[in-house]
This record gives structure tokens, C-alpha cells and sequence, in this order.
């Protein structure tokens, strides 16, 4: 008998009837013999209501504790309806907060880290044959406060369950019925992947697929879960996430990604000296503010360097505002920001073992008039920022230059 957890989005507990939908799921399962528990998010636009709640009452200063307090109550409402419905359709069924669980975190309020699960009461109530629902997206510190683990985070619930239960499967039900070479709303002939590595994945979640949460992705690498992404809508065998086989490193490219919430910040006439990027970017990081890309001219003869990075676009004018102390101390000629960017790139194991993929990627950029504005790569990835205007574009164009609409087998040079 397997242990399987299922994970259903915010879309797939919508309304009373797509709740009822997930509940014949989980029914199904168990009466096929398999021990099932069930992670769910708020219904969909709850949090954003929550959310909005806060910012009006507070305008924007307000305490991250308490904003969990508030955005963690979604998930109560939908884990109490799923289990009615799974209880209404006779079997019996039983609902946990994270804080119930207990589902341990650091105390970093509204982007919290899974420390540890603490499964007890989950496998109590698997051995006396009922289904568990748990609330995603939310767990507890070492102090008893409760904690969110920032958006997406209920991907990151279901996999740690997973892997604490040491469960069989992760399956990841969507409203999308797998992981495709790029967004099909962007270029319709985008094929569905039936297997793509941890490492593919987790380089398309970082890069701006909305598919997975990374740390979600982090955490299946890392202990090793299968996880398969499916639709919750309708039947398929969708993508499963696994590990990386011979197979595999045959593709070049897997899949485009693409991020169009990055802003770009330069600081120009940096002094060209030790600890001048230390002290920029150790600022970033007290404030709790993301680095991506960063590149940095050399410097010649003048003494001065220009530093240019990415950061995401909710954070932008945070980043320049807690800039302007450290760029005046340093002396530095300038700051500048650009939040109209996007950044594009090509994924792929393969690219560890085949040559050629920037040239490729970047002639189909210049034929299609496309200015690259950075570059940065990995083993298995090459991004590219470009004016967001060119994004749709840019994507179509990559995605043909590396036939992706075609079966890997039929690709030249694959």
C-alpha cells in the first residue's frame, strides 16, 4: 500500500464545486488502496483579499507577524471544506493547521524555511485509515507563533510532508496538466514534458516558471521525492520530476523560461576597491531584498566601475531607496533603475555535453533586432535581460531556433 501526497493550487479549491472534485480525488485513491494525504492552499484570491486587507488597514507598515496571522487563515477555510466533503462521501476524514501538524519554521515571518515535520499525528491518522488534510503555505516557529512560507509556499508544504512521510509520490495537482517547453499561453505549440530532471526544474522555478515554487523543487532534490505535476481538471499522466538519466542529457535544450518581475539597478562610478560590492549588497540583504543577476564592468585605467544587477520587481523602489546612504558613502557617480526589463532564458542538461547553444540563442535574439542587455549562465542554463517589450517575441523565437515544438528525437542535434 503506497502513501501519496496530494497537493492541490488555490484554483482547484475555488469553488464548492472544485472542492468537491478534489475530494472524489482523494476518495478514489484511498479506496484504491493507497494511504493519501491532502495539501491545500486558500481558495483562489483569498490571500490576495487578505492581503489587500492588511495594506489598507495598516497602509504598508505593519507587523510580518502579524500579516501571518491574518494570510494564514485562508488555508483554515479550505482544509475545513475539503475535509467535510471527503467525510460527506464516507470516509472518514481529518484537517490540521500547520501549527497542528507541527510543520516547523525559522522565524523569518512571511518567507519562513522549513526546519522540520513533525508527523505524528498524520501517521496516527493514516493508521486508523483516514485521509489527512493539511494547510500549505503555513507552519510554526520554535516560539509558537505562526508563519507563512511566502507565495507558492504550499508546494513546499506537500513536498516536506512527502518527504517527511517518506511517501511514495508528491503529486502536485494544477490547473495546467504538466510542465511544458515554455508557456503555452505565449507560444501555442509548447509541447508537454513527460519527465524533466530536478535540476531542469529547478532552474525553470528560479527563472520565473510559475509551475513549482523553487524551494519546493529544492526540497524534491534533495530527499530524493518523485513528484508529479498534473492537472486537477482533467485526467493525464502529466511530468514527473525525477532524477537525471542518460536520456535526458541527449536533449540540449528543454525549455524556455522567462521572468518578466525583475527590475535592473546600476550603480555607475563605483570606486574599484575591496568592499565596495560587499557593503552594497550586504545592504540588499539586511533588508531581506533578493539579488539575481550581477554583472560588473572592468575597470581600466579611471579607478571606477559600474555595477549592475537584478532584483524582483515587488522590491525595486525598497532596493533603491535603501541604496542612496551606501552609493553616496562610497562615493559612487550615480544610481539608476530600469523596472521595464525581462529576462529570458534556454534550459537544458544537455548544454553540460553539447557546444553551440549561446551562439544559436544569440543569433536568433539578433534576428529578430533584439538587444541583449546582460548574460548569465550555469552548466545547464543561459539567461538573457532584454527590454520586456521584446519578451513574447524573444520566447517564440528561442523556442523555434531549438524546435522545441517537435519530439526530441526529431530535432537536428537535438
Amino acid at each position: 500500500m503506497s502513501l501519496i501526497v496530494q497537493k492541490y493550487g488555490g484554483t482547484s479549491v475555488g469553488t464548492i464545486q472544485r472542492i468537491r472534485n478534489v475530494a472524489a480525488r482523494a476518495v478514489a485513491a484511498h479506496r484504491a488502496g493507497h494511504r493519501v494525504v491532502v495539501t491545500v492552499s486558500a481558495m483562489a484570491g483569498e490571500t490576495n483579499r487578505l492581503v489587500a486587507l492588511v495594506e489598507e488597514l495598516s497602509g504598508g507598515d505593519y507587523s510580518q507577524r502579524e500579516y501571518d496571522v491574518v494570510v494564514a487563515t485562508g488555508e483554515q477555510v479550505s482544509i475545513g471544506l475539503l475535509a467535510i466533503a471527503i467525510d460527506s462521501l464516507g470516509v472518514p476524514a481529518r484537517s490540521y493547521q500547520g501549527w497542528q501538524v507541527r510543520l516547523v519554521t525559522d522565524s523569518v515571518h512571511a518567507k519562513a524555511r522549513i526546519l522540520d515535520v513533525e508527523a505524528a499525528n498524520i501517521l496516527a491518522d493514516l493508521d486508523a485509515g483516514r485521509i489527512v488534510v493539511v494547510a500549505g503555505f503555513q507552519g510554526v516557529d520554535e516560539h509558537g507563533a505562526v508563519t507563512t512560507l511566502g507565495r507558492g509556499g504550499s508546494d513546499t508544504s506537500a513536498v516536506a510532508i512527502a518527504a517527511g512521510l517518506k511517501a511514495d509520490f508528491c503529486d502536485i495537482y494544477t490547473d495546467v496538466d504538466g510542465v511544458y517547453t515554455t508557456d503555452p499561453r505565449v507560444v501555442p505549440k509548447a509541447r508537454k514534458l513527460d519527465r524533466i530532471s530536478y535540476d531542469e526544474m529547478l532552474e525553470m522555478a528560479s527563472l520565473g516558471a510559475k509551475v513549482l515554487q523553487t524551494r519546493s523543487v529544492e526540497l524534491a532534490k534533495k530527499y530524493k521525492v518523485p513528484v508529479r505535476v498534473l492537472s486537477s481538471l482533467e485526467e493525464g499522466t502529466g511530468t514527473l520530476l525525477t532524477e537525471e538519466d542518460d536520456d535526458m542529457e541527449q536533449v540540449v535544450v528543454s525549455a524556455i523560461a522567462f521572468n518578466r518581475d525583475e527590475a535592473k539597478i546600476t550603480v555607475l562610478g563605483v570606486p574599484d576597491k575591496p568592499g565596495i560590492a560587499a557593503l552594497i549588497f550586504g545592504t540588499l540583504a539586511d533588508a531581506n531584498i533578493n539579488v539575481d543577476m550581477i554583472l560588473q564592468n572592468v575597470s581600466v585605467s579611471s579607478g571606477e566601475t559600474d555595477l549592475t544587477f537584478t532584483v524582483p520587481k515587488g522590491d525595486f523602489r525598497q532596493a533603491m531607496e535603501v541604496l542612496k546612504g551606501p552609493v553616496a558613502s562610497i562615493g559612487a557617480r550615480d544610481l539608476v533603475g530600469d523596472p521595464d526589463i525581462a529576462k529570458v532564458s534556454v534550459v537544458g542538461v544537455g548544454m553540460r555535453s553539447h557546444s553551440g547553444v549561446a551562439q544559436r540563442m544569440f543569433k536568433a535574439l539578433s534576428a529578430e533586432g533584439i538587444n541583449i542587455r546582460m548574460i548569465s549562465t550555469s552548466e545547464i542554463k543561459i539567461s538573457v535581460v532584454i527590454d520586456e517589450k521584446y519578451m513574447e517575441l524573444a520566447v517564440r523565437a528561442l523556442h523555434a531556433a531549438f524546435e522545441l515544438d517537435k519530439d526530441a528525437g526529431d530535432r537536428v542535434g537535438k
